[in-house]
């Protein structure tokens, strides 16, 4: 069962884009989400939030070279995770905090791995192999 009390953040300057992400995380029940069209709402929310994001998922696009997005998210107190897809992809390092996707937009199959490490409670989603 999912933790609705998770909070999302989802950033991207595209509306459509920004209401099918959060249409994914619907479709696995969750809805804290908090979308935001621009890098400046989106450092207003995480700067002066009481609460930590337990994830941001953002457009490397809205950062356009302004803010390293990976190593803003790796150090900031406020966001548990990150991903930033249409992005580079860079080595992990090790750290799974920040994750980097070069897809233009996240499906269904990368929310659902995604939250296997933001929302540890949930079953596993894949294939079942019988052992006879």
């Amino acid at each position: 069962m999912p933790n609705k009390a998770l909070r999302i953040l989802i950033a991207d300057e595209q509306h459509f884009q920004r209401m099918r992400i959060e249409r994914l995380f619907n479709q696995l029940d969750y809805y804290r989400v908090a979308p935001v069209q621009n890098l400046d709402e989106l450092l207003t929310l995480t700067e002066y939030g009481g609460v930590p994001f337990d994830l941001v998922v953002i457009n490397a696009a809205l950062a356009d070279g302004a803010l390293d997005l990976r190593n803003f998210f790796l150090d900031h107190p406020q966001v548990n995770q990150a991903l930033i897809y249409n992005g580079p992809p860079t080595p992990a390092c090790g750290q799974q905090k920040v994750q980097v996707s070069d897809a233009a937009l996240p499906d269904l199959a990368c929310i659902q791995r995604l939250m296997a490490t933001v929302d540890p409670q949930l079953p596993f989603v894949g294939t079942v192999i019988s052992v006879r």
